[in-house]
């Protein structure tokens, strides 16, 4: 089982118009909702890939409700830990014309003192049946800011691998801890270390504590530089799409990897055709599964200095 936590869930919301205009009306053509929060995208790919996936974090009131029925339309497991606040909604309007997304993300519910002991409890219990585990995305108000450093230390104490992609402080903090893969993405990287060049920027972010660390790069693919070497992959061509989910299908490209105890260049190239497949994907948490086949023989590999 791999297991996904994701403290600030959302309600995934993604609206098409024919063209986004500021300050003026727009009539929808479609409309649809996901469960969403980084951790939860990235269990709905694992679980296409075939992977026995289970979701820990919170849900509540009525969003939480909704996230909750929805996600029970997958093969994804529920073990989201009820919270008396309200799940966050986040909005993505495609602009058709452009193909461009525009984003609007909601703040997540309050966490209390008790909320938090109890997802403690659940997550303590479930890496027992774990072979690896992410721990995705944003912090909800009322968690401390070093809550990853915390659940990192947790999982390596029950020999269980662990994969951090967040940013900010708690990226900072969670590093410390000595997860065996950081995710940032490029403007993550550089925010962390100064650097805009992610080789340094990687190797950098590597020596502050991380076995590994893998670098988005957005349309030019992904980074990786590890205690084996160093790799970039990029995918053939630009995509155009909507981008939104594309790094948690990456992550759960090499979350996958890790499991299957894959070699770098092929968690780089499975990571990299899958955030390519679901830029082409209509919602966060889905890939087009023909584009994704077809890239896997496509994706470029190449090595790159491991030490500077």
């Amino acid at each position: 089982m791999i297991l996904t936590v994701t403290l600030n869930a959302a309600l995934d919301i993604t609206y098409r118009v024919p063209r986004l205009r500021p300050h003026s009306t727009h009539r929808v053509t479609e409309v649809s909702e996901r469960p969403g929060g980084k951790g939860l995208n990235v269990a709905r790919v694992l679980a296409a890939l075939g992977h026995r996936t289970v979701a820990t974090g919170f849900a509540g009131g009525g969003t939480g409700e909704a996230l909750r029925a929805l996600l029970a339309d997958t093969e994804v497991t529920d073990a989201l830990v009820p919270v008396g606040g309200a799940t966050r909604r986040t909005v993505a309007v495609v602009d058709a014309a452009t193909g461009d997304t525009t984003q609007l993300n909601e703040p997540g519910p309050t966490v209390s003192p008790a909320e938090w002991e109890a997802f403690l409890g659940t997550y303590r219990e479930l890496l027992g049946e774990a072979r690896a585990v992410a721990l995705c995305g944003s912090l909800p108000p009322g968690v401390p800011v070093d809550v990853y450093a915390r659940l990192t230390r947790t999982a390596r104490t029950a020999g269980v691998p662990v994969l951090l992609d967040t940013s900010g402080e708690p990226l900072r903090r969670g590093l410390a801890a000595r997860p065996d893969l950081a995710k940032p993405n490029a403007d993550e990287l550089a925010a962390l270390t100064g650097s805009t060049e992610p080789l340094r920027a990687a190797r950098d972010a590597r020596r502050r504590g991380a076995h590994a660390v893998a670098a988005s790069l957005g349309a030019d693919g992904m980074l990786a530089v590890t205690a084996d070497g160093a790799w970039q992959a990029a995918p053939p061509h630009r995509f155009a799409g909507n981008p939104t989910g594309a790094g948690d299908s990456a992550v759960a490209g090499l979350l996958s990897g890790l499991v299957e105890e894959l070699p770098w260049p092929d968690r780089l190239t499975r990571a990299v055709a899958l955030s390519a497949a679901t830029v082409r994907a209509p919602a966060a948490g889905e890939f087009d599964a023909s584009t994704y086949e077809e890239l896997l023989g496509r994706v470029v590999v190449t090595d790159r200095p491991a030490v500077a």
